[in-house]
């Protein structure tokens, strides 16, 4: 569970996107949608980054920008969102910057000692604050994505 709680302050973090290019996230003025994943080409995180890219529309319809964040390198990023055709912002957290932020470290994936974050959605509102989090504890299982969107349309107002 992250000590990030909903209604409280989003922390607010700058990485680099897959064409290295810094994005300070979240917005203030936007409704942000931060979807942390432990790793790209794994058999989940991969259903997970192309359900939200089909999603994208509704996402951007509500005004709400999304970014896909996880700890590989903005050059391996780069080609998962190649291969995939994504067609959001993938951030690197290779220091964990913002996975220690929100308080979502997956501390042994796979048992191996593998640092990497907790697949976790946070919706964040326009006013900079917490409007709804998701974390799970089983890197296997994907977000509710209508949940989501239902965070995203009620962050609207």
């Amino acid at each position: 569970m992250s000590s990030i709680q909903v209604g409280s302050h989003a922390p607010h973090f700058t990485l680099f996107d897959s064409d290295k290019q810094p994005h300070t996230v979240p917005e203030h003025g936007v409704i942000t949608v931060l979807a942390f994943f432990p790793g790209a080409f794994t058999g989940v995180c991969t259903k997970e980054a192309c359900a939200l890219r089909d999603g994208l529309a509704e996402f951007n319809a509500l005004g709400a920008r999304l970014y896909g964040i996880s700890i590989d390198s903005p050059f391996v990023l780069a080609e998962f969102k190649k291969q995939n055709a994504l067609t959001f912002p993938l951030l690197s957290d290779h220091k964990k910057a913002a996975i220690h932020a929100y308080d979502i470290l997956f501390p042994n994936l796979a048992n191996v000692g593998y640092e990497t974050a907790k697949r976790s959605v946070f919706v964040v509102g326009a006013n900079g604050h917490v409007a709804w989090q998701w974390i799970s504890e089983n890197p296997g299982v994907e977000p509710d994505y209508a949940a989501v969107k239902q965070a995203v349309a009620a962050a609207k107002g």
